[in-house]
């Protein structure tokens, strides 16, 4: 195990301290590094009284399901799936700056209705420090569902996050954010089951033809693709060859047409064009 500072090992045992105190919990659990330490520490604090609770929908980018179905099986925690319906809500679909908020609600009220089945008292999610500031609709539902955030509440922030992580040896410690493929949708253009797929299938092609962990398709106005990877990567994406290739397979999947963004890839660059009156921050 790598060592822990003093301070990291102070909030390690706040955080199995705060979950101590419930008999029996559920992880909202995605298989990303936020969730999985929650998860993790639920484990450890709760035994066999924690579950995760991953929700299955077609915004799920293609192998997420298996990692985290691989971490909680690492981790040793009873992991169940949960259908999410949240396509079938008008205001999901149109794809307002809030859309994250209407696929949180959905979560959470699912499994509010599954809390007699597994008798859990509270919801646990990953939000940690570095959460707040940024646009996170999101934790509005939480706030209206009395989900609990226990690593923002003992002052975790994502590198906190990953050495603690690291240090229990959990597989995802170092693994990229990996947001659900509604956020490569630019504002305004309605989310459906068939775009997702569509840039789930670009994005795929793309980390294995450039040998990449992290990436993003964009999917803007008018059938455009705007790839955004990292700096070192672009080079390639200016070879001849590799332009003809991925213009070819993106048109196949029914983009009309592709570009790349030169000033390489960064989290949440959709978020550049929503107004400041209009940012939702925790």
């Amino acid at each position: 195990m790598t060592p822990l500072s003093p301070e990291l090992s102070e909030k390690r045992d706040l955080l199995l301290a705060r979950l101590s105190d419930f008999e029996r919990v559920a992880v909202a659990f995605s298989g990303g590094v936020d969730s999985s330490l929650v998860a993790k520490a639920a484990q450890i604090a709760c035994g066999d009284r924690a579950v995760a609770l991953t929700a299955i929908s077609p915004s799920l980018a293609g192998g997420e399901l298996e990692i985290a179905a691989q971490v909680a099986s690492t981790i040793g925690i009873r992991h169940e799936l949960v259908p999410t319906e949240e396509f079938e809500n008008p205001d999901y679909v149109k794809n307002a700056p809030n859309r994250c908020f209407f696929c949180k609600d959905e979560l959470y009220s699912q499994l509010e209705r599954l809390q007699s089945q597994f008798g859990f008292e509270a919801v646990l999610n990953g939000a940690n420090l570095d959460d707040r500031g940024d646009h996170r609709p999101g934790m509005q539902a939480a706030k209206n569902h009395q989900v609990d955030s226990p690593l923002l509440e003992t002052g975790f922030t994502k590198q906190d996050v990953r050495d603690l992580a690291q240090h229990w040896e959990l597989p995802v410690w170092d693994k990229p954010a990996s947001p659900c493929l509604s956020s490569r949708i630019a504002y305004g253009i309605e989310v459906t089951p068939e775009l997702v797929r569509r840039v789930d299938a670009a994005e795929q092609f793309l980390k294995k033809r450039l040998n990449l962990t992290e990436l993003r398709v964009r999917h803007m106005e008018n059938g455009l693709a705007r790839i955004e990877v990292p700096s070192p990567a672009l080079p390639v994406l200016r070879e001849p060859n590799v332009i003809e290739e991925v213009t070819t397979y993106f048109k196949s999947l029914g983009f009309q047409s592709v570009t790349v963004d030169l000033e390489g890839f960064r989290s949440g660059s959709l978020n550049d064009v929503i107004p400041l009156d209009q940012l939702q921050k925790l």
